[in-house]
């Protein structure tokens, strides 16, 4: 096993490591971040240990016509963690914080998802970035309902989204005739 490194080089990354899910109380993923990395120092098990993961990903939603850009975890109450599964490092992360246990697999031996669905996962968050969604999606055809103004209670399919001014025109039966009504996304709901 053992080969002689040079000294000076950097370690090379460990062969062994694998992606575990770790299930973590909802909205302490961060936390349950922090504290295994501490616990990785402390122990001195860096060399056990990969990357650490909160999938999130960028969502805009405007509020009081104040575009703001929050994260929303892609996988809430789950944190995805690259290390050599052994029993030490089992402990390690089971009886961190805030931690309930591995997803997957027998009791002390969980079973490591493929570095095929990380990608997947780190391309999504990627693709969050670059085009960040909006917290409220709608598509052309969908049925809304009005939920506030003049229409309320009247249903009607989308005709046309516009995110940048959070506006979307609604095909309105009213009088038995379809009207194209002009609403903000606050003033609809999906049906």
């Amino acid at each position: 096993m053992g080969v002689a490194e040079t000294p000076g080089s950097a370690p090379a990354s460990n062969p062994d490591l694998r992606w575990y899910i770790v299930h973590a109380y909802s909205g302490m993923e961060k936390a349950v971040e922090r504290n295994i990395t501490e616990r990785i120092m402390r122990a001195g098990m860096e060399n056990k240990f990969g990357r650490i993961l909160v999938p999130t990903e960028e969502v805009v939603e405007i509020k009081n016509g104040q575009r703001k850009t929050t994260e929303r975890r892609l996988f809430p109450g789950y944190v995805f963690v690259e290390m050599v599964m052994e029993d030490d490092t089992w402990h390690l992360v089971k009886h961190t914080n805030k931690v309930t246990g591995f997803v997957g697999g027998a009791k002390n031996r969980p079973a490591p998802i493929s570095e095929e669905e990380v990608q997947k996962i780190v391309s999504q968050m990627q693709e969050g970035t670059d085009k960040p969604r909006h917290k409220v999606e709608f598509m052309a055809g969908e049925l809304v309902r009005v939920k506030d103004g003049p229409f309320t209670d009247f249903n009607g399919s989308v005709e046309e989204v516009n995110y940048e001014k959070n506006r979307l025109r609604v095909s309105v039966m009213i009088f038995g005739r379809s009207t194209p009504v002009e609403l903000e996304f606050s003033q609809v709901e999906k049906t």
